[in-house]
């Protein structure tokens, strides 16, 4: 079995790098759910959405890329905090626009709730509108 931390640390590279649900999933609980604040992310309420909406972000910025600045283990509350930033440019098909090959550097983020060494709830914490203006998507 393996520990929340193993678990954290796979699904965020996993995730992070666009690596979807397929490769995702092991790190979750089946039904895991996400919530986030965020305009950009207000449809999605599963793990497995998120994971999808991750893995299709690199369509249109596919030199995305995150740079891990902290991660904290908390075993009394069963959560893991990890916070990084995403860096990326708009230069494939896809997104709202036609590429505008500006970039985003977004700082965001998540908190992994756990049941055992699965992820059961995920939290987005992002400032959307920000990322969206960088790109030049709004």
């Amino acid at each position: 079995m393996a520990t929340m931390e193993e678990s954290a640390r796979g699904f965020f590279d996993a995730c992070e790098t666009g690596k979807g649900w397929d490769v995702c999933r092991q790190f979750c609980q089946p039904d895991a759910t996400f919530s986030a604040q965020a305009s950009a992310l207000a449809d999605v309420d599963t793990l497995e959405g998120y994971t999808n909406w991750m893995k299709g972000l690199f369509t249109p910025v596919p030199d995305g890329r995150y740079e891990l600045r902290s991660f904290a283990v908390d075993e009394s509350r069963n959560n893991v905090t990890a916070y990084a930033v995403f860096r990326g440019t708009h230069t494939g098909e896809g997104g709202p626009v036609p590429p505008t090959g500006r970039a985003v550097e977004a700082d965001y983020v998540y908190v992994m709730d756990f049941d055992g060494d699965r992820i059961r709830h995920m939290t987005k914490i992002w400032n959307d509108a920000i990322s969206l203006q960088q790109l030049g998507w709004m």
